[in-house]
């Protein structure tokens, strides 16, 4: 359960008032499992994750739909991170050769 109390001046009268909201039960178990060793081990690793989805949506145009259909999505998501692995395979080629 969570209180909220809320206080206002109003002339020199001072007037609280008291609110008790009850938690979702779904949103009990969200806490609950946000709370697990499980979930914070992966939350952890959430960064590397949103910064390859960063990198897609910002430089290769995953933020819209370039085709109409779910041919023409899967072909754009297909090209975009075949593009975005390449990149990164070149990136690790160089870095191998010590350029």
């Amino acid at each position: 359960m969570l209180f909220i109390k809320i206080s206002f001046n109003d002339n020199q009268r001072a007037k609280t008032y008291s609110v008790k909201l009850k938690m979702a039960y779904i949103h009990q178990e969200h806490k609950n499992k946000q709370e697990t060793q499980e979930y914070m081990k992966l939350a952890k690793e959430r960064y590397k994750i949103e910064a390859k989805n960063a990198e897609l949506k910002n430089e290769h145009g995953y933020a819209h739909a370039s085709y109409t259909g779910i041919h023409g999505m899967t072909l754009q998501a297909g090209v975009s991170i075949f593009v975005v692995n390449l990149k990164r395979i070149l990136r690790l080629k160089n870095e191998k050769e010590g350029k």
